[in-house]
């Protein structure tokens, strides 16, 4: 089960994530590879293997990553199995 994401999570995430794309990228990138390394290497790892901006990608992923993280915090949860 994944958590629900709300718009105020997301526009929160947007607002945080394009005040500076690029240091708040950085930063993604070194959260994570704290906080969970597998992913940042499947980001990283998707990011270099596309034909899109590697860059883009890696930062849709950590929006993503960011998005879910606070949606888990609050708790409600969707399942998609049913």
């Amino acid at each position: 089960m994944l958590p629900l994401i709300t718009e105020e999570q997301s526009s929160l995430v947007f607002a945080e994530a394009f005040q500076d794309v690029r240091g708040w990228r950085k930063s993604m990138i070194h959260y994570i590879k704290e906080e969970n390394p597998e992913v940042n290497t499947s980001i990283l790892e998707a990011a270099k293997n596309t034909d899109l901006d590697p860059k883009a990608v890696a930062l849709g992923a950590y929006m993503v990553y960011r998005m879910l993280e606070l949606a888990s915090e609050e708790g409600e949860n969707v399942d998609f199995s049913e």
